[in-house]
């Protein structure tokens, strides 16, 4: 039953009924920030999702903007991860839709993979107020070489990673993954590659 309230809750009262308690009192980590590159492929699912879902994708170019990673706004991110994780069950494509096909969407029936996960995410905070340009679906690949997809959080402090593996957000190179490409800050309709190897240390 905890997936229907992610819907009909509003996130701040969501975020603070589930877990704002014990949340408030994390301390503020750091993190590095990874470098991206040149512009890259879309993944298929990310033009598929826009197709089913233009309203979502359709959106205005905008100058780059980090998130302001206050204490609140750490809480935040951390409550999301953790919510949006207990509420989904997890489940494959295959098992899921029926296809193999990279298919990209937002819980309707609670349930889904990685994908899911990562844009009910970013979803939820884009509603509390975060800035559209620091939330950003980002694929990677995992310790055997497998595809995934991830929330990257970009913040005046680093850049962090919401997991639907874990429930603990992580700087983006304290993770096992090797990262590949993730939407553009400006247009997230623009995917860049990411230089694993290099990274620059937060301000």
């Amino acid at each position: 039953m905890f997936h229907f309230l992610v819907r009909i809750l509003s996130p701040l009262a969501l975020a603070l009924i589930v877990f704002g308690a014990s949340a408030a009192r994390a301390e503020v980590p750091r993190a590095t920030y990874g470098v991206t590159g040149e512009p890259t492929s879309i993944p298929y699912g990310w033009m598929d999702f826009c197709g089913r879902q233009p309203q979502e994708c359709r959106q205005t170019a905008l100058p780059a903007a980090d998130l302001e990673l206050s204490r609140e706004a750490w809480t935040r991110l951390s409550e999301i991860n953790r919510a949006v994780n207990a509420a989904i069950e997890p489940l494959s494509n295959l098992e899921h839709w029926g296809t193999i096909a990279d298919h990209w969407d937002y819980p309707t029936d609670g349930k889904g993979d990685c994908k899911i996960y990562a844009l009910q995410k970013r979803r939820l905070l884009m509603e509390m107020g975060f800035p559209r340009q620091a939330l950003l679906m980002t694929i990677v690949r995992d310790k055997n070489d497998q595809g995934h997809a991830v929330l990257t959080a970009r913040t005046s402090r680093g850049d962090f990673i919401l997991d639907n593996l874990t429930d603990e957000v992580k700087p983006w190179d304290a993770t096992v993954y090797r990262f590949v490409k993730r939407q553009s800050q400006q247009d997230p309709n623009v995917w860049v590659s990411i230089e694993t190897r290099r990274r620059v240390g937060a301000r």
